[in-house]
């Protein structure tokens, strides 16, 4: 027993006397100080047991009875210094005891229950506060008062007897007695807020919102402090991701706080309360809302962060310290129980306690900080992206089609430059933090070294305007690239939209070699960026100022954005406001000021107060829409439509008709308030009361049914483009699809009207995607329909069908108002209303009759132009319309290959995975092939070290108690040796970065290459079956994770790892014990790894597939804007682009979750091989390790922990990475055209085709054109021009000796000469023969720059029509013998048809033209005509001799032209 005593047995003094009365002795205290930790432990087991039994099953499931208590956070803190103070009170008593001559177990007995009582207390509490079962908490409320009383009393003796400050037990009684304290107050304030005792009506609380919603499964806001700081809650998912892949459903909703809408709102005010009344002028800061919206956890995360640089500084110096008092060896005193406060920070063994301590919790802090600023970063990119989209919702027209805006600098905003300011905000605190770690660095080392550290300090001064110079070059190649990229994304798209043109022009390596142009100049910027980046990492953090200086490009753009020009207000909040038309009126001379500045346009939304009175209901009754002296323009002051009066009556059919580009689209818009009103006004007349009812929102000027003459279709089923968020009816739906003759066409997709088409889903055929538009029109439950050339893509057939069932019948019978844009003329005897518009005036409005009357000569030459006028509609049935059946066919087609596609598509996945991981690693490893010159580098570096290290423990600088007594060498014999490394070190870095990233350019320059040709030279039914998007893809995210993320990675990968391996190298070799210890250690690093990559490269894989559709709804967003505003749906689309942005940031989220899980773990890792490497060279000390090699040693294993968390973080980012490489591969296998041809070069093609022999399958009109190109597969029979099968004939030759004029206009960005001829070999004279023919040569002489004007993107600043007759200009200035006019003339009235017939006719006399025609009047003159029908030639002759067959299928199609 003599041992284990807890009093100790003196045997001069009686322990356990209590003469001088019990409190004073001091064993007795201490005894006392037993009494409420024992009863905490009897009290609390029982109830924990009882309680987990039963509960913990539920808990797990059931987070909806979680709740904090008050003070739930301050309770946690003050626990774990709790528990801090209770280690250091059993080192003090373990240390003291040493000292005695017998064992005094009170000296840390009590401390040690204290210990255990404290931690019990912490779990006891989380378990009543998951229960929501306060009643339990008076136990912990009882133990604190005692716990208080007892500590105090000690405290009370300990001063009685003269024992202070100086004396470390009574320091840390007294930090136990305040901590008892607060707890005992906090405990208090609950018993006061929730009056859960002592009071009559206990207070109930319920959880909060989130966590009774069980979507809700982010829990990081819910969950305690300990499972916050080390993310115990992912548990579950990260292992289970192991077991099953992590899927949406899994991640659940956000929580309240984090969704777009809240964040929104937040920044909203912000920047809205910084409109000032004094200066409206001035646009709102983007920083200072940011600031105002988002600073307080940016604080508070600079906080974090400011802790825990200083906790990293108390690492080195508990190493300093270890090293200093290693040799010493402890003064033994026996008198007193009591040491020194200084004394204990000179134990090694406490220090390397400590050491580990400290790395835990500035750990723990770093990654606290991360955390809560990449959470503020993702609230913030909710609220700019809702903030882009409102106003991208607000945009006028005018921005969008003069070029001012683009959709690649819309896409551009939502997905790079709002990504670059959350990372911005991510860097935040790492500018606050880098001078506070020089200044503190700096006054370390200068405590450590003296003067020689100001040297070292002035150094890094000089070296700061180097850095801000390569930051600020850094910046701008940055920028530079950026444009680029964006310039050659530009190009990619429009190549991919129209490179069925390009492949019937043989353009296709033109427009190749731009965008290769383009990608050379990027390619340039990014290896300047590459060197400028090494360079800078040889003097590390120059990075810093560049990614500020970066943000500044987004913020300003997004700045310029929204102050962009709008039409209408920000319906968000729901009051809205009523602003007088008069206020909004404009003078055509401050059109320009408002481009730029204050959204005045508030047209939109303000249909409600005119400054007049509205129409009354009575006078009402036949006007629907009025325009009184409208002057309207797109944006420059010239007006496009000027002095507009006219009256749409309500109910009654209107046709507006008149020349291309005279405005007849513009007038829809203009009635919609797209344009800019230079004077005048629209009025809408107001809803009849009934029908105010039935409408959900009574929006004034309700929603109108909209079909533009370009289609525009949502990336959405069949169904849900035609219901566009209207309820289903059954009912109508079908007489809908009926009316449009679609159901033909649905009944061939895949999944009938449940298949996706738009730009990810299907491609469907011109036709096919205006009918679903104007079946859009016709199902909304509008008053009002705006039809905008809808016949332009439809044959004589469907035109008839959809005029009879749907506009006459369908429409009609609803008693809508109806207005139709139009160039057919033989429908006008159905208009109720006519208004004819001629150079943007009208000119003249009124019945069929009043023209018959009043203008005879407009009556006459529209009745010549329609050869005969009072032609009844009766039509022959049985004539099958080819056009529709061939394309119907075509799409048949696309869905076999795309199903075979996809079959192939899913084998291949299988084989993929087989082969992922040599594939992966085959990669890497070819660019590894540089690792030598990686592995010199790191020798180099570990040398310097061990130089520094020897140079320390055997210069003749004398170091306290050096192993070897005698003077070391002297410092001449170091310094050189120490220079010649560094200087090899720092060469090494330089190079190595940079083979590294040149290499990855060098393979990102050839997968880019490859994948461009491929692309452009595949088949054209790849194109049917891929979707534009996918292809689109390839060339944005995936090449750009190509270029910039995948060499950086590798070569932070190869760094990392290498450094983990020096580093336990050198501690090895320091202290070989270290080794037993590493096993486990790699055993759990092994496994947290393991299960990390699989759900990191899950939450990789839902971050990417959630950020498509988000990217894709805006850009749709963007092409629809009239459509979606003129329905009025902006509130769905707002809606939908929450949804959206929600369930990316949801897994962005959970991935930045993932990486913190990750890192706590390593981190912890790390401080455990700190501690084992600290402890095995303390053990090893004795046996002559000089203190300078521990040094070294423990210096190392602090960088591990850096390390480790690189290694994985990288691995795992790798592996997505290569998913990209993965992809653009896939693309590489497609097949290419023939291009060669089996015959050498031809020179001529003579004139005139003198043999068709020809058999293809599957043929429809535009087929058997495309056949001509060698563009569809011939499988039997030839085609013979001139004597010679084309088929042997090289593509290049073949085709550039055709012309075609297609049924789509196909423009590209640049000038009306680069359309006309990209190959720049044609003389002005020769294009301006060109337009004149086309009948263009005015409208182009009147623009800016005439031949060399611009042309935006997609010839969005011509109407459909000018469009259609560029192209026929291009095909014309190609002097071809043979010339294919495909549907040329759908979207030209009759009259420029007519005199282009004729012009034809006589500018192509001697060639051979094929016309592919729907209005058989048109082709009456020709020498031939076929008459084709699925694919069969039914009737060839001349077309005399056709028509003398009265039963022919020619003659009866004339009949019904007539």
């Amino acid at each position: 027993m003599a041992g284990l005593s807890f009093c100790g047995n003196n045997v001069t003094k009686n322990a356990y006397s209590v003469d001088t009365g019990m409190l004073n002795n001091g064993c007795f205290v201490d005894a006392l100080n037993l009494v409420p930790h024992v009863f905490l432990l009897f009290i609390t087991f029982p109830i924990l047991f009882i309680g987990w039994g039963s509960q913990s099953s539920k808990v797990q499931i059931h987070h909806n009875t979680w709740l904090h208590f008050p003070g739930h956070n301050l309770r946690w803190i003050l626990t774990f210094t709790l528990l801090f103070v209770h280690v250091c009170e059993i080192a003090e008593g373990i240390v003291s005891n040493k000292q005695m001559d017998t064992n005094h177990l009170h000296l840390f007995m009590p401390a040690f229950m204290g210990f255990i009582a404290a931690t019990t207390s912490v779990v006891y509490y989380h378990n009543i506060e998951t229960s929501n079962f306060p009643k339990l908490l008076l136990a912990l409320f009882i133990y604190w008062v005692l716990a208080f009383i007892t500590k105090s009393i000690k405290l009370w003796k300990f001063a009685e007897y003269g024992v202070g400050v100086l004396h470390l037990r009574f320091c840390i009684t007294a930090l136990l007695v305040v901590l008892y304290g607060l707890l005992m107050a906090v405990e208090i304030n609950v018993i006061r807020v929730r009056r859960y005792v002592f009071f009559a009506n206990p207070q109930k609380v319920k959880p909060p919102e989130d966590l009774q919603d069980l979507g809700v499964r982010f829990l990081q806001p819910f969950v305690n402090l300990l499972s916050k700081a080390t993310y115990w809650w992912m548990n579950p998912l990260i292992i289970g991701a192991h077991k099953r892949p992590i899927e949406l459903k899994k991640i659940g909703k956000l929580p309240i706080a984090m969704r777009a809408l809240t964040n929104y709102l937040k920044l909203k005010d912000a920047y809205e309360d910084q409109r000032n009344a004094e200066d409206p002028e001035k646009a709102p800061s983007i920083w200072r809302s940011m600031y105002r919206a988002f600073g307080r956890p940016i604080l508070l995360s600079s906080t974090f962060r400011y802790l825990a640089d200083l906790l990293g500084f108390a690492g080195p110096l508990c190493i300093y310290g270890i090293v200093e008092h290693l040799n010493k060896k402890p003064v033994p005193y026996f008198e007193v129980y009591f040491m020194s406060s200084n004394e204990l920070l000179q134990n090694t063994s406490v220090l390397a306690v400590l050491l580990f301590l400290a790395l835990v919790l500035q750990r723990t802090f770093l990654q606290a900080s991360y955390y809560v600023t990449i959470e503020t970063g993702i609230n913030l990119r909710g609220a700019l992206l809702a903030m882009i989209y409102n106003k991208i919702l607000r945009l006028s027209t005018s921005n969008m089609s003069m070029g001012e805006m683009t959709l690649g600098q819309i896409n551009n905003l939502v997905a790079i430059e709002t990504n670059q300011l959350m990372w911005f905000l991510f860097l935040c605190p790492n500018l606050w933090a880098m001078p506070v770690q020089i200044v503190m660095g700096v006054i370390l080392l200068y405590y450590l070294l003296g003067t020689s550290a100001l040297i070292g300090a002035s150094v890094i001064v000089l070296l700061a305007p180097v850095q801000y110079l390569i930051a600020t070059k850094l910046a701008d190649t940055q920028k530079s690239t950026l444009d680029q990229s964006t310039e050659r994304l530009k190009k990619t798209t429009e190549i991919l939209k129209g490179i069925k043109l390009l492949k019937l022009y043989a353009w296709e390596n033109i427009f190749c070699d731009s965008v290769e142009d383009t990608r050379g100049k990027e390619l340039t910027s990014l290896r300047t960026f590459a060197l400028y980046t090494s360079m800078s990492n040889t003097h590390t953090h120059g990075p810093l100022h560049l990614h500020v200086y970066e943000t500044h490009t987004p913020v300003q753009k997004l700045g310029e954005f929204l102050q962009s020009d709008e039409i209408g207000d920000d319906s968000w909040r729901n009051g809205d406001m009523p602003v007088s038309l008069e206020a909004c009126k404009k003078h055509p001379g401050a059109t320009k000021a408002i481009n730029r500045k204050q959204p005045l346009l508030y047209q939109m939304d303000n249909y409600e107060q005119p400054a007049r009175r509205p129409l009354r209901p009575n006078e009402t009754e036949d006007v629907a829409v009025k325009v009184n002296g409208g002057f309207f323009t797109w944006g420059s002051n010239l007006s496009t439509l000027s002095d507009i009066n006219i009256c749409i009556p309500t109910g009654q059919l209107t046709m507006i008709v008149g020349q291309v580009g005279c405005g007849k689209s513009s007038l829809l818009l203009a009635m919609l308030g797209e344009m800019q009103t230079l004077s005048g006004k629209v009025y809408w007349s107001k809803l009849p009361v009934s029908e105010m009812l039935h409408e959900a929102n009574s929006k004034n000027r309700y929603s109108v049914g909209y079909a533009t003459q370009k289609s525009w279709l949502l990336n959405a089923t069949v169904e849900d483009n035609i219901t566009f968020g209207s309820p289903f009816n059954k009912q109508r739906y079908k007489t809908v699809i009926d009316a449009c003759s679609l159901q033909p066409d649905v009944d061939l997709l895949p999944f009938g009207d449940q298949t996706e088409i738009g730009e990810r889903g299907i491609n469907l055929s011109g036709g096919q995607r205006q009918r679903i538009c104007v079946a859009r029109a016709l199902y909304q439950n509008t008053n009002i329909v705006f039809l905008d050339d809808p016949f332009s893509a439809l044959d004589i057939h469907l035109s008839d069908h959809l005029m009879q069932e749907g506009i006459l019948k369908f429409l009609q019978d609803d008693k809508r108002t109806v207005v139709l844009v139009t160039h057919k003329l033989q429908y006008l005897i159905h208009a109720d209303w006519i208004i004819a518009m001629k150079d943007g005036s009208v000119l003249r409005e009124g019945t069929l009759k009043d023209i018959q009357t009043h203008d005879v000569e407009l009556y006459e030459h529209w009745k010549t132009l329609m050869n005969r006028q009072d032609q009844e509609l009766e039509k022959d049935t049985e004539i099958d319309n080819c056009q529709t059946a061939l394309e119907r066919k075509t799409l048949r087609r696309a869905f076999y290959s795309r199903e075979a596609k996809n079959q192939v598509d899913d084998d291949e996945e299988e084989e993929e995975e087989e082969e992922e991981e040599d594939d992966n690693m085959s990669t890497t490893t070819s660019r590894r092939s540089k690792i030598p010159w990686r592995l010199l580098k790191h020798s180099v570096m570990v040398a310097i070290d061990y130089w520094l290290a020897e140079w320390t423990a055997n210069g003749d600088v004398p170091v306290n108690g050096t192993a070897n007594g005698d003077a070391g060498l002297p410092d001449s014999y170091y310094v050189p040796v120490f220079i010649i490394l560094c200087g090899a070190g720092i060469a090494l870095c330089l190079i190595t970065s940079l083979t590294v990233e040149f290499l990855g350019l060098s393979a990102a320059t050839n997968l880019h290459h490859n994948l461009l040709n491929k692309i452009i030279h595949a088949p054209i039914r790849f194109f049917d079956v891929t979707p534009l998007g996918q292809i689109l893809n390839r060339f944005s995210a995936d090449t750009n994770i190509i270029d910039q993320h995948i060499p950086p990675t590798l070569e932070s990968l190869t760094r990392s790892t290498l450094l983990c391996l020096s580093a336990i190298g050198v501690i090895a070799f320091v202290t070989p014990s270290f080794l037993i210890a590493l096993i486990p250690l790699a055993v759990s690093f092994y496994f947290i790894q393991k299960y990390f990559r699989v759900a990191s490269k899950d939450l990789q894989d839902l971050d990417d597939s959630t950020q498509l559709p988000l990217l894709c709804h805006f850009s749709e967003t963007a092409e629809g804007l009239t459509t979606i505003r003129a329905f009025r749906h902006e509130s769905r689309f707002k809606q939908k682009m929450l949804e959206l942005t929600d369930t990316n940031n949801t897994a962005y989220l959970f991935l930045s979750a993932a990486n913190r899980w990750l890192e706590v773990r390593t981190d912890y890792l790390g401080a455990v091989i700190v501690l084992t490497a600290a402890v095995a060279s303390i053990w090893s000390s004795g046996k002559s390790l000089p203190s300078s090699m521990v040094g070294l040693g423990l210096t190392y294993a602090l960088t591990v922990t850096n390390y480790l968390n690189w290694v994985v973080r990288n691995l795992a980012d790798l592996e997505v990475q290569m998913a990209a490489v993965k992809k653009v591969n896939s693309f590489l296998s497609t097949e290419s055209e023939n291009y060669e041809g089996s015959m050498g070069k031809l020179n001529t093609l003579p004139h005139q085709i003198t043999k068709l022999e020809i058999k293809i399958q599957d043929l429809g009109k535009s087929s058997l054109s495309l056949a001509f190109f060698n563009m569809v597969d011939v499988f039997e029979g030839r085609i013979i021009i001139d004597g010679i099968d084309i088929c042997k004939l090289p593509l290049q030759t073949l085709r550039s000796r055709l012309s075609i004029i297609l049924q789509d206009p196909v423009l590209f960005s640049g000038s009306i000469r680069f359309n006309l001829d990209p190959e720049r070999t044609c003389t002005d004279d020769r294009l301006w023969e060109a337009l004149e023919i086309a009948q263009l040569k005015n409208m182009v002489k009147a623009l800016s720059g005439g031949l060399d004007a611009v042309v935006t993107e997609g010839g969005e600043n011509f109407s459909v029509g000018q469009r259609q007759l560029f192209c026929l200009a291009r095909a014309f200035v190609r002097k071809s013998s043979i010339l294919i006019m495909d549907e040329a003339t759908a979207s030209i009235d009759m009259a420029t048809e007519n005199v282009l017939q004729k012009v034809v006719m006589t500018a192509f006399a001697d060639r051979t033209v094929v016309t592919i025609a729907h209005r058989v009047h048109t082709i009456l003159e020709a020498d031939l005509v076929i008459v084709m029908k699925r694919g069969n030639i039914l009737e060839m002759d001349k077309p005399e001799t056709l028509l003398e067959n009265e039963d022919g299928m020619f003659a009866s199609f004339v009949r019904a032209d007539m």
